[in-house]
């Protein structure tokens, strides 16, 4: 039997029923990281918190990834089944972006300022069987 396992411990809640991205907010200055980080990047601080950021947000910027990316990236492809996709950044309500796959890959499906919701998905499969979970971003008319 299979195993759900996130592509990186601290990224996410996870198992969750309603997994989200995870920052960390400095106490003194008030701004967020993603992912998360022991110190502020903005002041230095050292009180961070760590919290849950929003599933939904707009888009910032985005591309099309159109080769393989080189090692140390680990996906389910192969030279011959790869596929491009979209990679941008997604800008959160509480001042943090994050940048990340997009689920859509068609330049004339995606501008900028798009509403898009943080979906987490099955990425690849490892050698013992687990499914590895990352996260995407999906524009919201193809969610409904």
């Amino acid at each position: 039997m299979s195993n759900q396992v996130p592509i990186a411990e601290g990224l996410f809640t996870w198992p969750s029923a309603k997994p989200a991205l995870l920052a960390s907010r400095c106490r003194k200055c008030g701004i967020a990281a993603f992912p998360v980080a022991s110190s502020c990047m903005a002041c230095s601080g050292q009180d961070v918190e760590i919290e849950e950021l929003p599933s939904r947000g707009t888009l910032w910027t985005w591309t099309v990834q159109q080769f393989m990316p080189k090692n140390p990236y680990r996906s389910d492809e192969t030279p011959e089944t790869f596929i491009p996709y979209g990679v941008g950044y997604l800008e959160l309500p509480g001042g943090v972006r994050v940048e990340g796959r997009l689920t859509e890959n068609d330049p004339q499906k995606l501008q900028i300022g798009m509403e898009m919701d943080v979906v987490f998905e099955p990425y690849r499969t490892e050698d013992n069987g687990d499914e590895v979970i990352n996260f995407f971003f999906r524009p919201v008319q193809s969610s409904q």
